[in-house]
C-alpha cells in the first residue's frame, strides 16, 4: 500500500485545499499592507484625501476592466446600487479616519464586528449567544473606559464603529445588488462611492492629491487595498465554502495588527491583544457554527 505522504493523489488534494487558503492569506496581506501605506499619506492629504485616491483610482481601474456601462442596471437595482456605493464610500472614509487616530489592528477588530453582527442577527442558537458575548467582551476591553485602554482616542473608536455599521449595510445591500453580471455591481458601487468621496478629498487636500509621490502611493494603495484583494478573494471563493472563507477572514485583525507593527511600529498592550483575540474567536466561532448548521440542513 502506498504511503499517504508520497501518494500523488493525496498530495494533489492537499495542494488543491491549500491553494485557496494561500490566496486568502495573500489577499489579507495585500489589503493591510495597502492600509499601512495609506496611513503614511495621512500627514500629507488627510483621511479624506487618501479615501479619494483609493476609491477614485479603484473606480477608474474597475471601470476600465469591467466596463459596467455595457449592462445598465434596471430600476430595481438602482436603489440598491446607490445605497451599496454610498456605504462603500462611507466605510472607506470612516475606517481611514479611525486609522488616523488608533492602531490599524484595533480599527479592523472593531470594524469586523459589523459583518459579525450580520452573521449572528436573528440567531436563536445558544452557541451564537456565546459568540455575541465574546465579541462584546472584546469591544468592552477596547473602549476607552479603562486605564489600560486610555491611550485609545474615543473619536477613533467611534469612527471604527461607524465603519462597522457601514460594512454591515454594505453586505446587506451588496447581496441585493449582486444580481448584476461579471462583478459589475462592484464597479457601479465604486463609481457611486467616488462620486462623493473624490470631491470631498479634493476640497480637503486640493492640489496635494496630484503631487507625483502622493499619486504613486495612491495608485499602490488602490491596487493593494481594492483591486488585488478583490481578485484574490474571487479566486478563493470559487474553491472554498462560504463558512470556511469566513473562518479564514476572521484572522483579519491579527494580520492587520502584525502589519501595523512591522510597517508602522504600532505596539499593542496585552489587553488590546486579548480584545482582538476575543473578537477573532467570535468571528471564527460564528463561521464554524454556520458551517455546522449548513451541514445539518444539507
Amino acid at each position: 500500500m502506498a504511503n499517504a505522504s508520497t501518494d500523488p493523489t493525496t498530495a494533489g488534494r492537499t495542494e488543491h485545499a491549500a491553494l485557496p487558503l494561500l490566496l486568502l492569506l495573500a489577499s489579507l496581506l495585500s489589503q493591510y499592507v495597502g492600509a499601512a501605506s495609506a496611513k503614511s499619506l495621512f500627514p500629507l492629504v488627510g483621511a479624506e484625501g487618501v479615501t479619494a485616491l483609493r476609491v477614485g483610482l479603484s473606480a477608474l481601474m474597475l471601470a476600465a476592466i469591467l466596463r459596467p456601462w455595457r449592462s445598465r442596471p434596471g430600476r430595481g437595482d438602482l436603489r440598491n446600487l446607490l445605497v451599496y456605493g454610498t456605504t462603500l464610500g462611507a466605510m472607506n472614509l470612516s475606517i481611514y479616519r479611525a486609522m488616523e487616530l488608533i492602531p490599524i489592528g484595533i480599527a479592523i477588530a472593531i470594524e469586523v464586528t459589523g459583518p459579525l453582527a450580520v452573521a449572528l442577527f436573528g440567531s436563536r442558537r445558544l452557541k451564537d449567544f456565546l459568540w455575541i458575548a465574546c465579541a462584546a467582551a472584546g469591544l468592552v476591553l477596547l473602549l476607552p473606559l479603562r486605564q489600560a485602554s486610555a491611550a485609545l482616542d474615543p473619536v477613533g473608536v467611534a469612527y471604527a464603529a461607524a465603519a462597522a455599521l457601514c460594512w454591515a449595510l454594505y453586505i446587506v445591500f451588496g447581496k441585493r445588488a449582486s444580481s448584476l453580471p461579471g462583478g459589475q455591481a462592484v464597479a457601479w458601487g465604486m463609481l457611486v462611492a467616488a462620486s462623493f468621496t473624490v470631491p470631498l478629498g479634493v476640497a480637503h487636500a486640493g492640489g496635494g492629491l496630484l503631487v507625483p509621490s502622493v499619486l504613486a502611493v495612491g495608485f499602490a494603495v488602490a491596487a493593494l487595498s481594492s483591486m488585488l484583494p478583490y481578485t484574490l478573494e474571487m479566486m478563493a471563493l470559487r474553491r472554498l465554502p462560504g463558512p470556511v472563507f469566513g473562518l479564514a477572514v476572521s484572522a483579519s485583525p491579527a494580520v492587520a495588527a502584525l502589519i501595523g507593527f512591522l510597517m508602522l511600529g504600532e505596539r499593542l498592550s496585552w489587553v488590546q491583544w486579548a480584545a482582538i483575540a476575543c473578537i477573532m474567536c467570535a468571528s471564527a466561532g460564528s463561521a464554524l457554527g454556520k458551517a455546522a448548521g449548513d451541514a445539518k440542513s444539507g
